[in-house]
């Protein structure tokens, strides 16, 4: 058996040459980077009111607006990169290289869509509607997290040179 030396082992490659060369030139790889830090900054602003609304009981309107409002770039950010996907790994979503990041996406949906399905059914109180955006909101930093792991993979893969990628 032989000893794996573990200062020298490459990371495992996220993308092909040709993979690379699909993301560099696809107009969607700049259409994902305007929309996650915009969905970011909704995610920061919607957070404050929610929580100012949990907080003094005021707001409740602006809280659920900006919790609409995030959950729509959710969904426009999903669509946009399924779109990716698809052009840069050949299919729309579960792509070997963002299985797992994909996987948390559909959970983070399933929360947001649940708020939503729950504010027009009034089914929830406004507190409990709240609480629902917040941990919704959690799923969603645990997968922009993912993301932001990729993304520095992906960085560091590009660094290494086109002989790795």
């Amino acid at each position: 058996m032989q000893k794996q030396n573990w200062e020298t082992r490459q990371p495992p490659q996220l993308y092909t040459s040709e993979q690379k060369k699909r993301r560099d030139e696809s107009i969607w790889t700049l259409i994902q980077g305007v929309l996650a830090p915009t969905q970011f900054i909704a995610f920061a602003i919607s957070t404050v009111l929610v929580i100012w609304y949990l907080w003094t009981g005021d707001g409740y309107g602006l809280a659920t607006i900006s919790v609409l409002v995030k959950t729509t770039l959710l969904l426009t950010i999903m669509v946009t990169g399924a779109i990716w996907e698809k052009v840069v790994f050949g299919q729309y979503l579960l792509a070997p290289a963002f299985f797992w990041e994909d996987i948390v996406s559909f959970f983070v949906i399933f929360l947001h869509l649940a708020y939503v399905a729950f504010l027009w059914a009034n089914y929830l109180s406004e507190q409990s509607l709240m609480i629902l955006a917040l941990v919704a909101y959690f799923a969603y930093i645990v997968n922009a997290g993912q993301f932001l792991l990729k993304f520095k993979a992906a960085k560091t893969q590009s660094n290494l040179g086109d002989s790795y990628a």
